[in-house]
């Protein structure tokens, strides 16, 4: 039988590049090359697109240039190469992209134009969860608690006075804790906001919630949805910084996860509810982390939703995969089949 021809975009030009390069190397150990034929497309810092053997180091200098094509009649990509171009046909896509440009719309965009398959959730979805203020509103709207939240445009002005702290001051489209600054006083509010806006002009200021930080994995569409064990992030001080650390192959400084969570099994299943219920009111698909907080009277309160949850051999969402028996293998093998037929195979 043919192998499916899967093009692999990752890399991107956000700021979450270097952690979609190290995700992407943990798909390339886990995909079953018996079953899929992959092309693998990185785009640079820069914004310039290459196909590449691997994505292993140095792929931007050896990479050939390419782009996929947004003509419905090609339904792949297009390799340049002095003044000539090769066409690749695709079965599917598989966007390996984190944060700007990757989950927020704008690859999916490109990939609705071109007619190819994609993996995971589609312009719309991407862009309310790329937006936590749209986020929240959806999940409210669903009967899912969120924080209490403001948001602060572009030209606007705080009133410090205003505010019951602590409050967190992030940026509202960016993933990662880049840009979130936990204020406890009045005086770091200007700073909080400046360094969020850095980020995006758009930024919310919401109530820090009191509880354990909890995350769910979910796999699938509409009503056959598959999740992961729950998670819980075991802080010892400061604020959960997902991605920042110097090395977090070898563990953050302030932080481990705790997988399966030890929570007692109803509010285990009470999260696994919300995160479900969330992902079905904002049309997520495919695959997404829903990530929450458990208070200590059993209430659930979300707290944001990653459509391209990292991948890499330290992220959560495979761990809790793994922890209810799906390899990243497994996982990636249900996403194709999702993808070409709507149910898992």
């Amino acid at each position: 039988m043919d192998r499916l021809r899967v093009g692999i975009i990752f890399g991107g030009c956000s700021e979450e590049h270097p952690v979609s390069v190290k995700s992407v190397r943990e798909v390339a150990r886990s995909l079953d090359t018996e079953k899929y034929q992959p092309f693998y497309v990185g785009i640079t810092e820069s914004g310039a697109w290459k196909l590449c053997e691997r994505p292993d180091a140095g792929w931007e200098d050896d990479g050939r240039t390419v782009v996929l094509s947004p003509d419905r009649s090609v339904r792949g990509l297009l390799v340049v190469e002095q003044g000539r171009y090769e066409t690749i046909e695709l079965d599917l896509v598989l966007p390996v992209l984190h944060g700007k440009l990757g989950e927020d719309g704008a690859i999916q965009g490109l990939l609705e134009l071109s007619g190819i398959p994609y993996a995971g959730c589609d312009i719309q979805s991407s862009a309310l969860c790329m937006d936590k203020s749209l986020t929240y509103l959806v999940a409210r709207s669903a009967g899912v608690a969120t924080p209490n939240f403001r948001v602060v445009t572009e030209n606007e002005n705080v009133d410090p006075d205003g505010l019951v702290y602590p409050v967190f001051v992030k940026p509202a489209r960016s993933g990662s804790s880049f840009g979130v600054t936990k204020v406890s006083a009045r005086e770091a509010l200007p700073d909080a906001v400046e360094t969020a806006r850095r980020y995006d002009s758009k930024v919310l200021v919401e109530e820090a919630v009191v509880g354990s930080e909890i995350g769910c994995a979910v796999l699938g569409n509409d009503l056959d949805l598959f999740v992961g064990e729950v998670d819980r992030v075991a802080l010892t001080h400061g604020f959960f910084r997902i991605h920042q650390e110097s090395n977090p192959e070898s563990g953050s400084e302030n932080s481990t996860f705790i997988v399966p969570a030890d929570i007692p099994a109803e509010s285990r299943a009470l999260v696994q509810e919300a995160a479900k219920t969330v992902y079905r009111a904002l049309g997520c698909r495919g695959l997404s982390r829903v990530d929450m907080f458990l208070t200590r009277d059993g209430t659930v309160v979300l707290n944001e939703v990653n459509t391209l949850p990292g991948l890499t051999s330290y992220s959560r969402y495979p761990r809790m995969m793994a922890a209810a028996g799906l390899s990243l293998g497994e996982v990636l093998d249900r996403l194709v089949s999702s993808t070409l037929t709507g149910k898992f195979q």
